[in-house]
């Protein structure tokens, strides 16, 4: 009797602590999964891609992890190393939603600056082809020159839309794009001046 009051203890405690190994860490789980989530609200896939993707692949990870523990027998089960990677993928995840935030503002900054210099640049540009030789055979060419600027100013202004909308990243290309079709066109009056004090 007192033999099987002892193997019954046992089974006992070992029940108990084989249920105590066998639950997820649910609250990690929880957490880290958060933390992607609102890294990825934060601009992380826009501003902080390569965090974010590590993030993410740290939490494949974990999730490989949860499910070959679930594949086994309930006793054999232990979530010990699905704690760690819960808290690996959580630091991860805040991680990349610190870089979102840092990317988010340098790119709005550049934004910024570029929208500034492309319309210094336009300027410049529109500046410069009143001083453009003219003449005959030159009008096609005026004309084209004109229709540059007027698409670098409309540049200008989705950039500026875009900025507005906090579309930074897009707001940042449509500037450069003006900035470069404005400073196209100032070059080309520059050769175009050059060209014909050559031929004097």
């Amino acid at each position: 009797m007192r033999q099987k009051l002892i193997v019954a203890m046992l089974l006992v405690g070992f029940g108990a602590m084989a249920a105590g190994c066998a639950s997820p860490p649910q609250a990690d789980i929880d957490a880290a999964n958060a933390a992607i989530q609102t890294a990825s609200t934060a601009g992380a896939a826009e501003y902080a891609a390569d965090s974010l993707k590590s993030a993410q692949d740290a939490e494949a990870t974990l999730n490989a992890e949860l499910q070959v523990q679930e594949g086994k027998f309930r006793l054999f089960r232990s979530y010990s190393k699905a704690a760690e990677l819960a808290a690996a993928t959580k630091l991860a995840g805040e991680k990349a939603e610190q870089d979102g935030i840092a990317g988010k503002e340098a790119a709005k900054n550049e934004a910024m600056a570029l929208i500034e210099e492309a319309k210094s640049t336009l300027a410049q540009a529109q500046e410069m082809l009143t001083k453009a030789p003219k003449g005959k055979g030159t009008q096609a060419d005026l004309e084209a020159l004109k229709a540059d600027l007027a698409g670098a100013e409309a540049a200008i202004g989705e950039a500026d839309g875009a900025f507005s909308a906090e579309r930074y990243l897009d707001a940042r290309a449509k500037a450069e794009a003006a900035k470069t079709a404005a400073g196209g066109v100032t070059a080309a009056v520059e050769q175009a001046i050059a060209a014909r004090s050559g031929r004097r």
